[in-house]
């Protein structure tokens, strides 16, 4: 998935207050900003895999908050192929620790809201 270089997108939990201020964030860094809610969007496995493969993540379980209820009844001490944890997050969107934001060609997980300046030197020229 590749955006346009003068744009980022979050992916991001509209309920958390740590992504609505990285998103906030975001706004002040670029003038084009899309956001969208981990439960509404991306829905596809391919958009998930694109995402992940942005990321250059070898093991997409590290975007997951290992502390969720959900995940220690269901998940915990569980080893599944890249395929099937990218169909549990596909699934399970409200398990995503952070947000998610996306520049070019560049993905990055926002640790922290100040996170996304990593992003901010991709060229925003036309």
């Amino acid at each position: 998935m590749k955006t346009h270089r003068r744009e980022i997108q979050i992916y991001y939990n509209p309920e958390s207050n740590y992504h609505r201020r990285t998103l906030a964030y975001a706004k002040t860094v670029a003038r084009h900003v899309k956001s969208y809610a981990f439960h509404k969007t991306p829905s596809t496995e391919t958009s998930w895999q694109q995402i992940i493969k942005a990321l250059e993540l070898e093991d997409p379980k590290v975007l997951l908050n290992k502390a969720d209820p959900y995940y220690q009844e269901h998940l915990r001490g569980r080893e599944f192929s890249e395929e099937c944890w990218i169909k549990i997050i596909q699934k399970n969107t409200h398990l995503l620790k952070f947000p998610i934001a996306m520049r070019g060609s560049r993905a990055i997980v926002c640790q922290s809201p100040k996170d996304i300046l990593k992003l901010a030197d991709v060229k925003a020229t036309v």
